[in-house]
């Protein structure tokens, strides 16, 4: 009677322990596959990974490119209006730098001496203020038209050229003049300058009479 007694238990406990088995292996089973479906996530996730990269790569490639060329426009645009203005070999040149993941740009006017020796200065220290002037006029012309999408609407100038000597204030009338016609722009500029103010199609005179302004008519 204990022998049938102990059987008994031993089969009570053998059964429990067959439901705490299958119990626990259908909890790993639920785990397993769980760990199959993160698997299958996580190399779903490498592999985007990896296309996020390359685009990253081709993104920053496109933008370098970008950023060369809008460079070498503004650099060509620059050194002609240079040229133009002062008839001497002068050339611009921009260099840019990242700091703290940031692009900063530094201005350079080459001068050529001869045909090797070349002077490399700052355009504020480059033959004085009437430099300065001008590669901020052929700046602003030059970003205007190489921005993308294009910037519609008039060039607005207030005394531009006002350090330029009166050897080269022609020059820059004569390229305003050139600008407009090329690029298809109309130029409104504010001067007292008179070559400056030859060069316009349509001439006002605006004077503080008595504290109102007066507009007259020079055309």
């Amino acid at each position: 009677m204990e022998y049938i007694n102990y059987i008994d238990k031993l089969n009570e406990y053998l059964n429990k322990e067959k439901e705490e088995y299958y119990k626990l292996k259908g909890q790993l089973d639920i785990l397993e596959n769980e760990k199959k479906n993160l698997n299958f996530k996580l190399t779903d996730l490498n592999k985007e990974e990896e296309k996020l990269l390359l685009v990253k790569h081709l993104l920053q490639n496109a933008a370098e490119f970008a950023r060369n060329q809008s460079k070498q426009q503004i650099e060509y645009i620059v050194s002609n209006c240079l040229q133009y203005i002062f008839n001497s070999n002068l050339e611009f040149k921009i260099e840019l730098t990242e700091k703290a993941n940031r692009n900063e740009a530094e201005f350079y006017v080459i001068t050529s001496l001869d045909d090797e020796m070349k002077l490399i200065t700052k355009p504020e220290t480059s033959r004085g203020g009437g430099v300065v002037d001008i590669v901020s006029l052929a700046l602003r012309i030059a970003l205007l038209e190489a921005h993308n999408p294009k910037i519609n609407g008039p060039l607005i100038l207030d005394e531009p050229a006002k350090h330029v000597s009166e050897d080269f204030i022609i020059n820059v009338a004569d390229f305003l003049k050139q600008v407009s016609n090329m690029f298809k722009r109309q130029i409104i500029m504010v001067t007292h300058n008179t070559h400056l103010l030859e060069s316009a199609d349509i001439k006002y005179r605006i004077e503080l009479i008595d504290g109102v302004s007066t507009v007259t008519s020079l055309t």
